[in-house]
């Protein structure tokens, strides 16, 4: 598994490229889509799209992107009421997505949104807004909710692994301490 990090927007949000096998997903491309399709196209055939969240700083880039790759947009189905743009795929908690030879398993994890995801792949981990290097993300927006974001970081202690890798939606990335 090939993985580019890509910063993108106003709000200096992370962007993820997998490849595995020539098949590729980007995560959150919340902006400058332009800069992300150069990058995926070195990388291999874009099939998904995936928005860990509905807010915009995560999406800006979809529509750009779907049309250059026609690559399918997958979004959390608790998100349906509050997008502004037309997902091929709503995902469900537990799900797989398979890119090339590796899975990214879905983790619902509400709080920052009522839909926000964590993808789970082998020995990593894509928060999106919900966990960071140095806190977690905010509650204050449509969908938000602080006793949900709790709960969902005390779901997430019991799934991340000493040593794994963690992709956060904004900031540093950074490695969970082996014991």
């Amino acid at each position: 598994m090939e993985i580019q990090h890509l910063i993108v927007g106003d709000l200096v949000t992370n962007c993820y490229i997998i490849a595995d096998k020539g098949e590729v997903a980007i995560i959150d491309p919340g902006g400058e889509p332009e800069k992300i399709l150069e990058m995926a196209q070195k990388m291999g055939n874009v099939k998904y799209i995936i928005n860990t969240h509905y807010h915009p700083d995560h999406v800006l880039g979809n529509e750009f992107l779907r049309k250059n790759f026609n690559a399918q947009i997958l979004v959390h189905q608790e998100e349906k009421d509050y997008l502004r743009f037309t997902p091929d795929r709503f995902l469900a908690d537990g799900e797989k997505i398979r890119i090339g030879g590796i899975e990214l398993e879905v983790i619902l994890t509400p709080g920052h949104s009522r839909g926000s995801i964590c993808l789970l792949a082998p020995n990593s981990i894509f928060t999106g807004d919900l966990l960071f290097l140095d806190g977690y993300g905010r509650t204050d927006l449509p969908g938000g909710s602080e006793e949900e974001i709790k709960k969902s970081l005390e779901k997430i202690s019991g799934i991340i692994k000493p040593g794994m890798t963690v992709y956060p939606g904004h900031g540093e990335i950074f490695f969970t301490e082996k014991k």
